[in-house]
């Protein structure tokens, strides 16, 4: 929502045209907001400080942006548009889901470690 309403930089115009720095930051203050929620309700699978959890948040946020552009690279390396027709004009179901299978692997190692 940031991104589109105030985005002027281009994050990575080559791989993905419509995003920008100012989304991504946009993402990156909600996410934060959304863990020092979920830490005060005990959501999180982990103990740790709010200091930690903003690294962690930070972290996966990270990680979310670049699984989401690592998708785009390789849809654009392929010359397709969308990586299926299940859901037209989504760029399909791995677009989707993109930021999550890269998060889901990193989250774990970060669980496994606190």
């Amino acid at each position: 929502f940031v991104g589109r309403a105030i985005g002027k930089h281009k994050l990575a115009p080559v791989l993905s045209p419509k995003k920008s720095w100012e989304g991504a930051a946009g993402g990156l203050v909600a996410v934060c907001v959304y863990m020092t929620f979920a830490r005060s309700a005990g959501w999180l699978g982990f103990d740790a400080s709010w200091f930690a959890t903003m690294l962690v948040a930070v972290l996966l946020t990270l990680v979310s942006i670049g699984g989401d552009l690592l998708e785009s690279w390789l849809k654009r390396a392929a010359g397709i548009k969308d990586s299926s027709n299940l859901l037209p004009g989504h760029g399909g179901v791995f677009d989707r889901i993109d930021s999550l299978i890269a998060v889901l692997s990193v989250y774990a190692a970060v669980q496994a470690m606190m």
